[in-house]
């Protein structure tokens, strides 16, 4: 049961797009933001929602490893593709115009791809390709990040979790929406555990002597140290496939950094060899594909929507009380908090007076009464 104060959607769009403005994003860059952050807490995922607010976007744009005007260069437009120079801006702001435009291309043509390289946190991956499947189309999207993920065999954080992640319109009341990293855990998710208190669980880390840990706030500070990394979905070693997230993993390293001829590996780490901080120059993918131009999109939707369908009405394990399809429990998560709002904990409840009283906004939370 949810113990945590809400506070109403308006009212925290309002103060999202207020503190983002205050710290100097553009008014129309920062809707883009809130509403990027506030999707992820709409679905449930609050590890990347406005848990993260703070330390991932204002806390960056204070140290200067993220810029709050986002300045996009075309660098290759042709009439299926595009590459983009974020030059050190809000991810999320680059992505936005980039789904737009591939979009279009789409509309036109029936697929388009791009590329966007220099560039910081996207958000949640799945906000990109449900732009896609609003529009009736196919959306896929993957970022590399700094690096935290060990190799199959390996000890030494090389990747990042690396998202690879799809939405599908189905004839159902929600689409097909497979967004998650490519890794067992992600470190929004530790940092989610260690706001909260809570530990990781075991397994899902590895030290630098085969080991595992399951400190929250240990595991961060180690990871950034090197000392520990995260594992490729499957698990260490091969015998539980870890070598296939290994293969994901990388696959999406290749094409964050290869299409637009980024950056790779530990060269996202955010950090000069002298040890201060530095931009971090993520590159994100995009792809669109438009049913119509295959058997059209009431086919498509019709045909996703009875796999999806019979997936969950086939035979449950015994003490299993459903089967889910992928973005069902999203849609779920945002039916209980429609008219409830956003549940904030102790944490970001501080981070919000302490970022309002910084830029004298006019607001009371209701967690203040």
């Amino acid at each position: 049961m949810e113990t945590r104060p809400y506070v109403s959607w308006d009212l925290m769009n309002r103060f999202l797009i207020d503190a983002f403005k205050g710290y100097g994003v553009p008014e129309d860059d920062a809707k883009i933001c809130a509403d990027v952050l506030l999707e992820s807490d709409r679905r449930g995922i609050e590890s990347h929602g406005c848990n993260r607010f703070k330390p991932i976007y204002i806390d960056r744009i204070v140290n200067g490893t993220l810029l709050p005007e986002t300045r996009m260069d075309i660098v290759k437009d042709t009439p299926t593709t595009l590459v983009m120079d974020a030059n050190n801006g809000m991810g999320m702001v680059a992505s936005y115009h980039m789904m737009e435009r591939l979009i279009e291309k789409a509309a036109q043509y029936g697929m388009a791809g791009g590329a966007v390289y220099n560039s910081t946190h996207y958000g949640i991956a799945g906000y990109w390709t449900a732009m896609a499947e609003k529009a009736g189309m196919i959306g896929i999207t993957g970022t590399n990040a700094r690096p935290s993920v060990a190799p199959t065999w390996g000890v030494e954080p090389m990747m990042g979790t690396n998202p690879l992640t799809f939405t599908m319109p189905t004839d159902e009341e929600f689409p097909f929406n497979f967004d998650c990293a490519t890794s067992t855990i992600q470190n929004g998710k530790i940092e989610f555990y260690a706001r909260s208190g809570k530990p990781t669980p075991e397994g899902l880390v590895v030290t630098k002597d085969g080991g595992t840990m399951s400190d929250s706030a240990r595991i961060l500070e180690e990871m950034r140290s090197g000392n520990c990394a995260l594992l490729s979905l499957g698990g260490p070693g091969e015998a539980t496939g870890g070598y296939k997230g290994y293969g994901f993993t990388t696959i999406v390293e290749i094409l964050s950094a290869a299409l637009a001829g980024g950056p790779y590996l530990k060269d996202l780490n955010g950090k000069a060899p002298d040890g201060s901080s530095r931009m971090y120059r993520l590159g994100h993918f995009f792809f669109v594909i438009n049913p119509e131009f295959f058997m059209g999109l009431d086919t498509f939707k019709k045909t996703a929507g009875g796999i999806c369908r019979g997936l969950r009405a086939s035979e449950k394990a015994p003490g299993a009380e459903r089967i889910y399809t992928a973005g069902e429990k999203e849609w779920l998560a945002w039916q209980e908090r429609r008219d409830k709002g956003v549940p904030v904990g102790e944490t970001i409840q501080k981070e919000m007076i302490e970022i309002r009283d910084r830029l004298n906004l006019p607001y009371r939370f209701p967690f203040e009464n």
